[in-house]
């Protein structure tokens, strides 16, 4: 088993934003993946929307405050990209390469996770078998994101790291953490 904690950065920007933190922790137990992500700091002026009762599979989640992890094979140009909304929905993409040839992961039906809002603090954890596009046995890099809206319009990235010149969580080589 391997658990890693995380502490993501937001992208430089000219913009203030309220006094944030993200944090939280990953780890792999065979094909079993667990991540949790915890938001803390002043809320008031982040745009999350209210848990649905009825989360389903939606598109375009980073338009919003949404959680997010890219997940791909070592030595391998393929990867996924997982998006999680404070709202319950949720997607998977699976990418060819970089960004080439995007398309719904279909091998997950569902894939549940629980939301904890507060007034000073949200909690998300996920726990997803991996084994319907991976195996036990390969080796797995993942860049841990966020994407935070701000009322109806300033977005925010936030990763583990920002190795381009824009924003861009695609990109392999930030894909640093390696279960």
């Amino acid at each position: 088993m391997s658990n890693q904690i995380f502490d993501l950065q937001p992208f430089s920007s000219n913009e203030s934003f309220p006094h944030l933190k993200i944090t939280g922790n990953i780890c792999r137990n065979a094909n079993q993946l667990t991540i949790c992500y915890n938001l803390g700091g002043n809320l008031r002026k982040i745009a999350i929307a209210p848990l649905s009762n009825a989360p389903s599979r939606k598109d375009e989640l980073w338009e919003d405050t949404c959680f997010e992890f890219f997940l791909g094979i070592k030595d391998s140009a393929r990867y996924w990209e997982f998006n999680l909304s404070p709202a319950g929905h949720w997607n998977v993409y699976h990418f060819d390469s970089y960004r080439q040839g995007m398309q719904e992961e279909t091998a997950f039906e569902k894939l549940p996770f629980s939301v904890q809002n507060q007034a000073d603090s949200l909690a998300l954890a996920l726990d997803v078998d991996l084994g319907k596009i991976v195996s036990a046995e390969q080796a797995i890099e993942i860049g841990i994101t966020t994407v935070i809206k701000y009322g109806d319009s300033e977005v925010t990235y936030w990763a583990l790291t920002h190795r381009g010149a824009e924003a861009n969580f695609h990109l392999r080589d930030s894909f640093i953490v390696k279960l």
